[in-house]
C-alpha cells in the first residue's frame, strides 16, 4: 500500500500511572450563615420566651427580615436576656455568632426598644488581606486567588493545603469562615 507523504505514523507511548499534568487541587474559603438555621433557632427562642416567667406579660420579639435581625423588647435588659436566649439556641443550631453584627440600641414604638443585627454573608477585603497573610506566613506552595466574597486556594500538595486549612482555623478571624468545594 503506498502512503501519503503528508501522513506519518506516530506511536504513542502510554505509562501508567505517570501524569503528564500536574493536577492542582483546591478548596474554597467562605463566610456563610445558613439562614434556615437561623430561622429556627428563632422560631424555638421565641417559644421559650412566650414560656418564660420573666417574659409574661412583656413584648419581646425576633425577627428575620433579609439578612437582618430585629429584636425588640421592653427595655434593655429584657433585650439583653432575648439576645441570651436567642445565641443559646443559634450555638445549638450550630450557627457562628462571629458573623452577627449588633447595632445600636434604639427607642421603638409603644415604649419598647429595637436592636439590628446584620448577619455578615460573605468574605469583605480586609478579611481577605488577613486571609492571605496567614497562608503566606505558612510558607507552603499554595496560591490564593480573592473570588468576589470567597478566596480560592489551590495547590498541587493536598498535605499543604490540609496544613492551611489548619493555620486558618488556629488564626483569630473575626468572621467565621467555612471550607468548601474541596477537589
Amino acid at each position: 500500500m503506498p502512503s501519503h507523504p503528508s501522513f506519518s505514523i506516530m506511536k504513542v507511548h502510554h505509562t501508567p500511572g505517570r501524569l503528564l499534568m500536574s493536577k492542582e487541587s483546591s478548596f474554597d474559603i467562605v463566610s456563610k450563615v445558613d439562614l434556615a438555621e437561623v430561622a429556627n433557632a428563632i422560631n424555638i427562642a421565641m417559644k421559650e420566651i412566650k414560656t418564660r416567667y420573666d417574659f409574661k406579660g412583656s413584648k419581646s420579639d425576633i425577627s428575620l427580615e433579609k439578612d437582618e435581625l430585629v429584636l425588640i423588647s421592653d427595655d434593655e435588659f429584657k433585650l439583653e436576656q432575648l439576645k441570651d436566649v436567642l445565641i443559646g439556641k443559634l450555638i445549638k443550631r450550630g450557627v457562628a455568632t462571629k458573623n452577627i453584627q449588633y447595632g445600636k440600641i434604639e427607642p421603638a414604638a409603644g415604649g419598647t426598644v429595637r436592636q439590628r443585627a446584620k448577619l455578615v454573608q460573605g468574605i469583605d477585603k480586609e478579611n481577605a488581606k488577613k486571609i492571605n497573610t496567614i497562608i503566606k506566613n505558612t510558607g507552603l506552595k499554595v496560591k490564593s486567588q480573592v473570588q468576589d466574597d470567597q478566596i480560592r486556594i489551590s495547590g498541587k500538595s493536598k498535605d499543604d493545603l490540609q496544613k492551611v486549612i489548619a493555620a486558618i482555623r488556629e488564626a483569630d478571624l473575626p468572621i467565621d469562615v467555612q471550607f468548601v468545594n474541596y477537589r
